[in-house]
């Protein structure tokens, strides 16, 4: 590569990362998997060492985070909020390890937490009371969020101690997995976009400026670093963490005070695993010196404090063959295409199944029946079609058709005007019916418990209801013909919708 190539890659290489970066943090819609963009970012700082004529400190390997969207009030942080050097691998943190040794850092122990995916937050109390909340922004300049983030049930709203004049934090909001997997759900039901993954979810909620829909998304936060403060004085990181916990701020209890390279990779082992089992996704582990006063000695680059460093996991997906697609009937009418996978063990969960979402997803990646495929989980939670391995095709695969009529009520579908999916029109469709039925009862809205799927289809098969309405002249009588059910559970179900009439 000559000097002009590499000035034309490495301009190519910036206007991409900062497409992909604006799309990330402005829009909340990532365009590329988290991986590939530290890939892109990976091989311009190698060409910016090898041709440091191109210096440029705009460059993505020179700034912090995305921008400051024009619709919020830009907030200047009190410290600068930086990024992390990310590790990929046992050889990069053995090298992080080094360098704090060549540096002279004499007390070594390191804590180790998880690495949470989701929206960077600065946080202020005043006197012991919530007074104000920004974005990261880029790092300098974050947007002022302090009304949608008031509305995060999790936040406390004063400090269990109101003799602290100041004090700012930093914390990540995010939003629990199987709240991110309702909420796409509901949005594929109305024909809107899908959210790609819970941290975009949790961004999205709180840049639309709407407190009701925070609270009602369920966004919780964790807190984890000291940005500013009058009052308080820590000397570790454990202190910190411990303090904020004191104050009743909520602090990730994953947590582990390590002493040596060994038992950060033992404990990173550990956490690769359970990180299925969170109830939030994390996307690696920051390993940082406990020691503040020795922080303090090693100070920071432009973009990265020398004393921490975010180990990344690997991007789990798996390779299997989808065997056939089936379409689903949602509540609304909403058709959507299925994919019946040959079943493969990932990401802590065996998966069969994977929503392909819409008719334009399938053209778009052209999934065909009997292509293999590669599958990731988005969140961690719902599986995903990422891309097909079309090098695989032996000419047997088959091109997939979008029905035009309803594959359970056979009435004649459509697909409106801008929308995305195709819809059953008949509102006595079964599949419409027995998915409105669930919804009504869902605990978010009628909360009627013991109304769940199983016995819904039964008293749809049975007769014994047609619609919602329904629902409200069944007698314990009714119930008790059913499968499983007996004479309790008949009269607790009775007396759940019983009760429902009460809710407002």
């Amino acid at each position: 590569m000559n000097e002009e190539q590499a000035r034309q890659s490495i301009e190519h290489l910036r206007a991409e990362l900062k497409r992909y970066s604006d799309a990330y943090y402005l829009d909340d819609a990532p365009l590329i998997p988290d991986h590939e963009f530290d890939r892109l970012l990976h091989e311009l700082q190698a060409l910016e060492q090898q041709w440091p004529q191109f210096d440029d400190a705009d460059s993505p390997t020179q700034r912090v985070g995305g921008s400051v969207a024009a619709r919020f009030t830009p907030v200047r942080h009190a410290a600068p909020l930086l990024s992390l050097e990310n590790a990929f691998d046992e050889m990069d943190l053995k090298a992080f390890w080094q360098r704090l040794g060549k540096a002279g850092v004499s007390n070594t122990s390191l804590l180790v937490e998880p690495k949470m995916d989701g929206l960077s937050l600065s946080i202020s109390y005043r006197n012991g009371r919530y007074a104000a909340a920004a974005t990261r922004g880029d790092g300098t300049m974050g947007e002022d969020v302090s009304w949608g983030v008031k509305a995060i049930k999790s936040l406390p709203k004063r400090l269990k101690r109101s003799d602290i004049p100041l004090l700012t934090i930093r914390g990540e909001a995010y939003m629990p997995k199987q709240v991110f997997a309702a909420l796409n759900r509901e949005r594929e039901e109305n024909g809107e976009p899908l959210f790609a993954n819970p941290r975009n979810a949790a961004s999205g909620s709180i840049r639309q400026l709407d407190a009701q829909v925070i609270a009602d998304r369920k966004l919780q936060i964790f807190f984890y670093d000291i940005i500013a403060s009058e009052g308080i004085s820590v000397s570790t990181q454990e202190d910190l963490l411990s303090l904020l916990e004191e104050l009743g701020l909520p602090v990730n209890p994953e947590r582990r005070l390590c002493h040596s390279i060994s038992e950060v990779l033992d404990y990173l082992a550990e956490m690769t695993e359970k990180r299925h089992a969170l109830d939030y996704d994390i996307d690696g582990m920051v390993i940082k010196l406990n020691d503040i006063a020795e922080r303090a000695d090693l100070g920071s680059t432009i973009k990265f404090p020398r004393w921490a460093i975010a180990y990344k996991f690997p991007p789990e997906q798996a390779e299997t063959v989808v065997e056939d697609i089936v379409i689903g009937v949602g509540r609304t009418g909403a058709m959507t295409p299925t994919a019946c996978l040959k079943p493969v063990f990932l990401a802590g969960s065996t998966i069969s199944r994977a929503t392909l979402h819409n008719e334009d997803n399938i053209r778009d990646k052209d999934i065909r029946i009997g292509d293999h495929v590669m599958i990731q989980k988005a969140g961690d939670v719902i599986p995903e079609v990422v891309r097909v391995c079309k090098d695989k095709r032996d000419g047997s695969e088959r091109l997939f058709i979008m029905p035009q009529v309803c594959p359970v009520c056979g009435q004649p579908a459509v697909r409106p005007e801008g929308e995305a999916a195709w819809r059953c029109q008949n509102t006595h469709c079964p599949a419409r019916v027995f998915e409105q039925v669930l919804h009504f009862a869902a605990k978010k809205a009628m909360d009627i418990d013991g109304l769940g799927p199983a016995v819904v289809r039964q008293l749809l098969d049975a007769g014994l209801i047609a619609d919602v309405a329904d629902l409200y002249h069944l007698k314990q009588e009714d119930l008790l013909p059913l499968e499983r059910v007996g004479e309790k559970s008949a009269a607790n179900l009775v007396a759940a919708i019983a009760a429902s009439k009460q809710n407002s």
